[in-house]
């Protein structure tokens, strides 16, 4: 009766086994097959985690995590259940080397560990240094900017608006960016403290979305038909005798500045109160450092870090930089300023450029050229992505990938990563874990599994890979995909390595 059970478990889970790599058998697939025989004995479909644990979802309703809608982060959940498992406790020291909205981090200050960290994007900054602030704010200070921003009017008369990049302009309803613009005059010349006016700051990053015309819609934003840029676009379609936009978006009736800046604060303090109350936890170092990873990291000392959870940017096209305009725009960037950033990502979109010769002057800086070149022999010799290159470029040439920059795009994901990994087995300490979070992916009926191939270059480097754990929920392929070469059902993961 036992054998029976464990073999219907093993036919149940095989359907998250992927069986063929390659749509009509086009391309090589032997690598990624023996690859994936590699790593199922040590994969685990699960129920321990789902969708919810590795998005934003569970955050909405968690105090501190929600401070920030940055949808593309895990939850607090996933973050506590990781630390036990891996027996992390007060006076350890955790890295999430893709800090985000920075999850990982709270959470470890929250149960007085120390935490460091990088990330490159200005909104993340504005969230972790906030979020770091919770056991340190005056509550009477935050209760009088709070009736500030009730008694706040913008006066008439008033001509400035909020700053905008080329994708964002016209983003606001004319008399909400002239708000957006004298709320932030006032209060930077107020006399609230530092620490305050960043968590306004915070506090309107989190508002933009609902003011708008924007909303973000997976790689990109969606505009308001009433969008002034949207109008003109209309019109000059109907002049050229087009129809007009199919998808046409209507967010109904926008809140003013002032309406949604009052229920974020107001939320936000409730929050603040309540964990004050609660009372403090051990103290505890949490060090965010503005910079990429890959140069950042380099830096770090050796075995000095317990466990590492952490979740890149996908391998998916998704591009944070346009995602997060109105953000950026709002902090301050400009178009150069937000065209280096993108570069300066993870290799994650199709106008990413190859980093090896940055890499190579960087490590050759820092005296290390030998480690530089130990990370490229093992890209270069890796079957496997070599593999996917190839089929890429076959797919590329019969004309079914619709944009030539995909293939770098793969090639430099995959580079970059190792050299974090890399990086990161020479700061953990012997025992330590690491858990990465995210996606395979498929691209012109070629399928890249993700999470596999980060554990075989983890393990090239000396990780011993532990458990892959995968959601029971699987993720779709895109209705061109699906259409053209049917569906393949992907596997959303967590990968556990330990030193």
């Amino acid at each position: 009766m036992i054998e029976q059970g464990l073999l219907f478990k093993e036919a149940e889970d095989s359907s998250w086994k992927v069986k063929d790599f390659s749509a009509d058998h086009i391309c090589q697939e032997s690598a990624r097959k023996e690859l994936e025989d590699r790593y199922w004995g040590i994969t685990e479909v699960t129920e321990k985690f789902s969708r919810q644990s590795v998005s934003y979802q569970l955050s909405k309703k968690d105090r501190i995590h929600r401070w920030l809608k940055y949808k593309e982060g895990f939850s607090s959940d996933l973050v506590r259940t990781l630390l036990d498992d891996f027996h992390v406790t007060a006076g350890d020291t955790i890295m999430d080397p893709f800090m985000g909205s920075g999850t990982t981090a709270l959470v470890a200050k929250m149960a007085g560990i120390n935490s460091v960290g990088f990330d490159i994007l200005p909104i993340s900054k504005v969230s972790i240094l906030s979020k770091s602030n919770v056991f340190d704010y005056d509550i009477e200070e935050l209760n009088a900017l709070l009736e500030d921003i009730r008694r706040l009017e913008t006066p008439q008369g008033y001509s400035n608006v909020t700053r905008f990049v080329s994708t964002t302009e016209d983003g606001y309803p004319e008399q909400t960016a002239r708000d957006l613009a004298y709320f932030e005059e006032h209060f930077n010349a107020s006399n609230y403290s530092d620490e305050a006016k960043l968590l306004l700051k915070l506090c309107t990053l989190n508002t933009l979305e609902s003011i708008g015309y924007s909303k973000k819609d997976g790689q990109y934003l969606r505009w308001d038909v009433r969008c002034p840029k949207i109008i003109r676009a209309t019109e000059e379609r109907l002049a050229k005798g087009k129809k007009p936009f199919v998808v046409q978006l209507n967010k109904g009736v926008l809140p003013t500045l002032k309406e949604a800046l009052l229920e974020e604060f107001s939320q936000i303090v409730e929050d603040i109160t309540n964990i004050q109350q609660s009372g403090r936890p051990a103290i505890s170092e949490c060090r965010y450092i503005e910079g990429s990873a890959l140069y950042e990291l380099p830096r770090i000392d050796p075995d000095s870090i317990s466990a590492v959870i952490s979740s890149p940017p996908y391998c998916n096209r998704y591009d944070y930089t346009r995602t997060y305009a109105m953000e950026l725009a709002y902090l301050g960037a400009d178009d150069a300023e937000i065209k280096r950033l993108r570069q300066a990502l993870l290799s994650c979109t199709v106008e990413s450029k190859s980093k090896i010769q940055v890499l190579s002057d960087f490590y050759t800086s820092i005296d290390r050229q030998h480690d530089f070149d130990t990370v490229m022999q093992v890209i270069n010799t890796n079957s496997v992505l070599n593999e996917i290159i190839s089929a890429l470029k076959i797919r590329l040439d019969m004309g079914e990938i619709n944009n030539k920059g995909v293939i770098p795009m793969v090639q430099g994901y995959f580079t970059e990563l190792a050299f974090v990994f890399y990086e990161l087995y020479r700061v953990c300490r012997n025992g330590a874990h690491v858990a990465f979070v995210n996606d395979n992916v498929r691209y012109a009926g070629e399928v890249i599994p993700v999470d596999y191939l980060t554990t075989m270059l983890a393990e090239s480097f000396g990780f011993i890979p532990e458990t892959v754990y995968t959601l029971k929920q699987q993720k779709g392929n895109s209705s061109q995909q699906m259409k053209k070469y049917g569906k393949v059902s992907l596997r959303k993961s967590i990968t556990i390595w330990r030193k």
